[in-house]
């Protein structure tokens, strides 16, 4: 989304880390106006990566307060008073705690819509972290992930909640679970489809990462007529192994090899 539709939806948020931020994030750019409620030393992302930080952030109004003290919480509530939606990103027993748990704030802020990150919605009071929640879907094996699907799938959820809160009643409350975010990306694993030997899994000759004479190359020949024109092109019977072939060509090379072809061969990039 890009078109401003959010303009003048009024947004406050204490969530922290990189689920919560990354959905203001896209509020944000919509329209919504948002002020964000830091501890007293920040957010910690913004020790990981300030930059990520201040790219999530931009655009955002930064306070900080104790909420834990009398003043910060007066300070939440005078935001909180004029705002449309609270995203918060606590374990429900720290909000019960900080008297910010749906059911107090609903007596206060009766047109208060809510929308709470937890890490799974079946076990909300655990602990955790993407690593966490990607290891418990079962979408990561004996090395760490190269980026957090967890916490991007889960902001994406809290864009689609938000955008559906707009539409229940005033004091509608969601939560949106990390462990549950994460099902679209368990389900192709599930059926079977990107498992080891499944369809997309590398039973299909022509659908595979390769080695080349630099670097590795991707092969996406899924369809009946790329896959009979890659064998066409390489004057190789139908299902040959590619494996071969790809090791006499540099992977930048078997990309435009590929793209003069139109055919869906791209060099794998790593971001470091």
């Amino acid at each position: 989304m890009s078109d401003k539709s959010l303009d003048g939806l009024r947004v406050v948020s204490i969530a922290q880390y990189v689920p919560g931020p990354l959905a203001v994030a896209r509020l944000v750019a919509n329209g919504a106006r948002v002020t964000k409620v830091e501890p007293p030393n920040g957010d910690p992302l913004e020790q990981l990566s300030k930059s990520w930080y201040a790219e999530m952030h931009r655009g955002v109004k930064v306070d900080r307060a104790d909420l834990r003290s009398d003043d910060g919480r007066e300070h939440l509530h005078s935001l909180l008073a004029e705002a449309d939606l609270f995203i918060t990103s606590h374990r429900p027993s720290s909000l019960a705690r900080l008297s910010l748990d749906p059911g107090t704030l609903r007596g206060l802020f009766p047109s208060l819509r809510f929308v709470a990150i937890v890490g799974s919605l079946a076990e909300p009071e655990l602990p955790g972290h993407d690593l966490t929640y990607q290891a418990e879907a079962g979408i990561i094996r004996d090395a760490l992930p190269l980026t957090l699907v967890g916490d991007v799938m889960a902001s994406e959820r809290v864009v689609s909640e938000t955008l559906m809160l707009l539409r229940r009643p005033l004091g509608s409350v969601a939560e949106v679970g990390l462990v549950e975010s994460l099902a679209p990306m368990v389900a192709p694993l599930t059926h079977g489809v990107t498992a080891p030997g499944g369809v997309l899994g590398g039973a299909l000759p022509a659908y595979d990462v390769f080695e080349t004479t630099h670097g590795h190359v991707a092969v996406a020949a899924l369809e009946a007529h790329f896959e009979k024109k890659l064998y066409a092109e390489l004057r190789l019977p139908q299902k040959a192994n590619l494996a071969p072939v790809m090791k006499t060509k540099s992977a930048a090379e078997w990309e435009e090899w590929g793209k003069e072809r139109e055919l869906p061969m791209v060099a794998v990039r790593t971001q470091l």
